[in-house]
């Protein structure tokens, strides 16, 4: 391994030194709303164009609506359709089916999922009883366990999109009465409540989340159904920033990032057909238009998404 001097982010060092290790930069989604796909788990290499190819299944059926995040060698899912608590776990670099790791602290679906290197974060959902509740849990990633009390959300609210950078989760938009367009944020490696970012530029629930180390990125939603793309400076708070447009009006999508790459896996879209399996990318530096990237194996809504190399990891 070649001798760098100084302190460098991982995005640096992967972006300007040639010889460093750059990590495989491969996303993972699982779940979704139809047989087929409720644990089935896809599998994507973010820097290159084509179809998603089979990794295994989830040891448990979350169906739509579970909520994942990873470290750069795991990955996990929490929660799904019905308030179940389990969270699962797969090792990136094997291929098989998950395995369990503990529990949430309360049975929940729609939550919305980020994480840093050691630390996983899951914000928000529906009970089997209540639509909405602002419960934040934490899990440590390389320790299987059951998850522990983090803080509150400043609203309670399902369905919200959720990414991180080392420092910072992000949680943007959901729903509870109402859609909300607020958007609040963490610090990952400290426990309390969240704090108000600021606004998405549009009212949405069902928005995919993914981010590089600096840079938070909100695709789609439901309301009226939107094709748009919003970004954020996760150091700072403000407003979200228009980005540019997916390839069509979408939402429940998975989000996950590679170090200068985002996908937007699948999805619901008012066309035929409903449960999509387009997988789309953009540059998350830049601004612009989503392109198409290729397939998931099998079209489906409701999954969730995570990678090895996204923004929390950087």
């Amino acid at each position: 391994m070649p001798n760098y001097q100084g302190v460098w982010s991982l995005s640096t060092q992967y972006q300007n030194v040639s010889g460093w290790p750059v990590p495989p930069q491969v996303a993972f989604t699982a779940g979704g709303d139809q047989d087929n796909v409720k644990q089935s788990i896809d599998r994507v290499l973010i820097t290159t164009l084509g179809n998603a190819t089979d990794f295994g299944d989830l040891s448990y059926i979350p169906s739509e609506a579970p909520a994942s995040c990873s470290s750069s060698t795991r990955g996990l899912w929490a929660g799904g359709n019905n308030a179940v608590n389990n969270i699962d776990k797969i090792t990136f670099a094997t291929t098989g089916s998950g395995s369990d790791f503990g529990d949430l602290t309360q049975g929940r679906d729609e939550a919305a999922g980020c994480s840093s290197s050691t630390r996983g974060i899951f914000a928000g959902g529906s009970t089997s009883g209540t639509q909405g509740v602002n419960t934040i849990d934490y899990v440590t990633i390389g320790s299987d366990g059951n998850a522990a009390d983090f803080g509150d959300l400043t609203q309670a609210r399902e369905n919200a999109g959720g990414c991180a950078s080392p420092v910072r989760g992000v949680f943007a938009g959901g729903y509870q009465t109402l859609v909300r367009n607020n958007i609040d944020y963490v610090t990952i490696a400290s426990t309390g409540n969240a704090t108000d970012f600021g606004d998405m530029s549009v009212t949405a629930q069902d928005r995919a989340g993914l981010s590089d180390a600096t840079r938070g990125v909100f695709g789609g939603g439901a309301n009226n159904t939107t094709d748009v793309i919003d970004y954020i400076t996760i150091a700072s708070t403000g407003n979200a920033t228009d980005f540019g447009d997916l390839l069509a009006a979408s939402y429940k999508m998975g989000g996950a990032a590679g170090v200068t790459r985002g996908l937007f896996l699948g999805g619901f879209t008012p066309s035929v057909p409903e449960r999509s399996a387009v997988i789309q990318f953009i540059t998350i530096q830049s601004t612009g238009n989503a392109t198409d990237f290729g397939d998931l194996t099998v079209g489906r809504n409701g999954g969730a998404a995570c990678s090895d190399a996204h923004g929390g990891l950087q």
